[in-house]
């Protein structure tokens, strides 16, 4: 927008303006080119000055017409708009002038709405007389002006105007461009069409192809190739519509000697097309197909049109997977297609032999699948843990350990058992490769049956010198070599009791342990027991400073390995809480010690003994103290078993043996061999260690030592 302003002048208290036209200094193509702009008269919003002459140039860029949109006029209104006015002026010529106000009778207003221009420039002039009579005093004018894209495509369909375009005319923002039907080339004006055949490549999956300016007959002196190359796992088929029609020859057969369609395919003869009947459809069995389109210069082709599709190769159903199957399960497969295999519960994945996580396959463009189908074989949970001292037995018609399979734990009876909430334990081969029960996964432990010898003792009468005892009948004793011979019993896999006495200023490694034979000499022939710690009672005195005193006589050995039970080796129970000590009941003692002749005896020989009164015990040994003052206290941490006219007892070399009372079908320790005043003598009894009365410090040691 400029303004060209010559001359103003100012001549006494009345103001005028006057504006002459001077030349341009700038020439037309120079002029500044906006999209949009304001122009609004001198000194708007206020009324205008008489004795004005203002021009503004307006120019947008080619291809875009000028709009005007007046938001306010208000000139002084005149026949013909002869002394105030808005000139609106296109390449010489005046368009428009306008003065008034809206809805006024006089003048020429243009309203509301907006002017189009011809053209991309327009030249504006306002210019007033030398003043405005009457009370009104005129505002002016405000307008905006913008560029406004032409269609010229649409305006060359107008009556009389000449297309700018011979076959397709494109409109775009500010200009247009031409184009031509398939089959034509446009020309070096860039507005006309020649006919043409350059072919072409056709990648998509389908499309349309058409001869030459097709409907309209083809072009003489033709020679188009048309390529259609598609993915290979794809086929192409060829639709031809029904409007068919290349020069032929006419006899038996349509001969294609001129114009033809020659359809090529990789594996067959090619095919020339002619005549006036469609090919219709056309499937290539290929992924590539080669079309030529020839016409001479004479006869008359009225062209062709087709649409091509493609299908998807085709993989064979894959089937045969024993015990498993394919997912998905589709009527067929195509190219690109993947399938999953999946197996039956308690099924593995293998394939050439090894086990795989998973397995796909995809259909590939040759009608094969990538990847050979795996195998579902049956799973197996390994070897079932072992059962430490007990047995595994397959219950099932599954055999092995495979998925299924169901076995049995049991223990080594009669010397183990669970615990009394089980009998037996079933596991089943699960599918996570677990050996699992029905119940939980804790499989309980056998744990030894302690007091139950295979062959109980025989019942027997008062015998003076006891009984060579038989293998089983005392499966706990234990010869012990601690400077001497001495007794003890097995308690636990890996825990001895004895009496204290027997391991006073011996050290570890000097005590040699035997077990699992009733005759000594077999026994000395044995490996010693590996002994891991010795625990005497920590309140034991024993003899000191020429003063014995038996009193907590009784002593722990912990082994460095358990000990497997059997008909020959097995545990003697430990007293409950609450168990008795009846008087007259009998009791059995074995031992290797000397017999009534002090002779060292090398089998195994036990004695069955009653136990004495308390107070009967404790007179008997009163009146033996007042003869000798080295004999130790009785306490209540021991007890007498004897017979009054004595003969019948244990004595040396039985120290830290047991002395066993019965209850039902077993038998408990009640006590261990602990001393006495000679061997056998008439109302002298032998003494035990009570061992009901150390249950506590049993337990707390054994669970403090695991």
């Amino acid at each position: 927008m400029k303004w060209k302003l010559s001359v103003l002048c100012l001549l006494c208290a009345s103001v005028c303006v006057k504006v002459c036209v001077g030349e341009e200094e700038e020439e037309e193509d120079r002029t500044p080119v906006e999209m949009h702009g304001m122009v609004t008269s001198p000194l708007y919003p206020k009324p205008y000055p008489g004795n004005v002459y203002v021009e503004w140039e307006l120019a947008v860029p080619k291809g875009y017409r000028i709009q005007l949109s007046f938001t306010h006029l208000d000139i002084e209104p005149s026949d013909d708009c002869y002394y105030d006015s808005l000139m609106v002026i296109y390449d010489q010529k005046v368009l428009w002038k306008f003065c008034g106000q809206a809805n006024s009778a006089d003048g020429n207003h243009p309203g509301n709405e907006a002017i189009l221009a011809p053209g991309n420039r327009l030249r504006l002039i306002f210019q007033t007389d030398e003043g405005n009579p009457g009370l009104h005093k005129p505002l002016g004018f405000s307008l905006f002006y913008q560029a406004v894209d032409v269609d010229e495509c649409k305006e060359g369909e107008e009556v009389g105007k000449t297309p700018p375009c011979a076959q397709l005319c494109l409109n775009t923002l500010g200009s247009y461009y031409c184009s031509c039907h398939h089959g034509y080339d446009l020309r070096a004006d860039q507005r006309t069409c020649t006919p043409s055949c350059h072919g072409g490549e056709f990648r998509e999956l389908q499309g349309t192809l058409s001869s030459p300016g097709y409907p309209e007959p083809s072009p003489h002196g033709l020679q188009c190739i048309y390529n259609i190359t598609v993915d290979p796992g794809y086929l192409i088929t060829l639709n031809f519509s029904r409007d068919f029609h290349i020069e032929h020859i006419q006899d038996h057969q349509p001969s294609c000697l001129y114009h033809w369609l020659q359809v090529t395919i990789p594996g067959r003869e090619p095919l020339k097309l002619c005549g006036g009947e469609s090919p219709g459809l056309l499937h290539t069995g290929s992924h590539w197909a080669e079309l030529e389109y020839h016409t001479d210069w004479a006869g008359l082709s009225r062209g062709w049109r087709l649409h091509y599709t493609t299908q998807r190769v085709r993989c064979d159903i894959p089937n045969g997977i024993v015990n498993g199957h394919v997912t998905p399960s589709l009527p067929e497969y195509l190219y690109k297609d993947y399938i999953y295999v999946r197996c039956e519960t308690g099924y593995k994945l293998m394939k050439e032999g090894k086990e795989i996580p998973k397995f796909g396959s995809m259909c590939q463009s040759n009608g094969q699948w990538h990847n050979s189908l795996p195998e579902c074989h049956i799973i197996d949970c390994g070897d079932p843990m072992h059962l430490m001292n007990g047995n595994i037995t397959f219950i099932s018609e599954v055999k092995e350990n495979q998925y299924r399979s169901v076995i049995e734990y049991r223990c080594n009876e009669p010397y183990y058992s669970f615990d009394k909430n089980y009998k037996e334990v079933q596991l089943t081969c699960e599918a996570d490769r677990k050996w699992k029960q029905a119940s939980n996964d804790v499989i309980p432990v056998c744990v030894p049956v302690c007091g139950r010898p295979k062959h109980l003792l025989r019942s027997s009468q008062r015998i003076f010198h006891g009984e060579l005892a038989k293998r089983g009948e005392f499966p706990w004793q234990v010869l012990l070599n601690a400077g001497g011979r001495g007794g003890a019993f097995v308690i636990a896999p890996q825990w001895i009791l004895t009496a204290a006495h027997n391991l006073m200023n011996v050290e570890k490694q000097e005590i040699k342990l035997r077990v699992g034979s009733i005759v000594v000499d077999e026994l000395l022939k044995t490996r010693p027991l590996e002994v891991d710690s010795v625990h005497i009672h920590p309140n034991y005195i024993g003899t000191s400073g020429g003063r014995k005193d038996f009193d907590n006589d009784i002593a722990l050995i912990k082994l460095v390995n358990p000990i497997t039970f059997g008909e020959d080796i097995m545990p003697l129970c430990l007293p409950r809480p609450d168990s008795q000590y009846p008087t007259g009941k009998l009791g059995s003692v074995s031992g290797f010690g000397v017999d009534e002749k002090g002779s060292v005896l090398n089998e195994l020989r036990y004695v069955r003994l009653p136990l004495v009164d308390q107070a009967k015990c404790r007179a008997s040994i009163d009146a033996q103290k007042s003869v000798a003052s080295d004999i130790s206290d009785f306490t209540d941490n021991m007890f007498c078993a004897g017979f009054p006219e004595g003969s019948k007892d244990t004595c040396q070399g039985d120290s830290g043996g047991a002395y066993v009372l019965q209850e039902g079908d077993s038998y408990w320790a009640a006590g261990i061999v602990s001393w006495g005043i000679s061997c056998g003598k008439a109302d002298v009894y032998g003494v035990y260690t009570r061992v009901a009365q150390y249950l506590d410090w049993l337990t707390k040691t054994m669970e403090q030592n695991v």
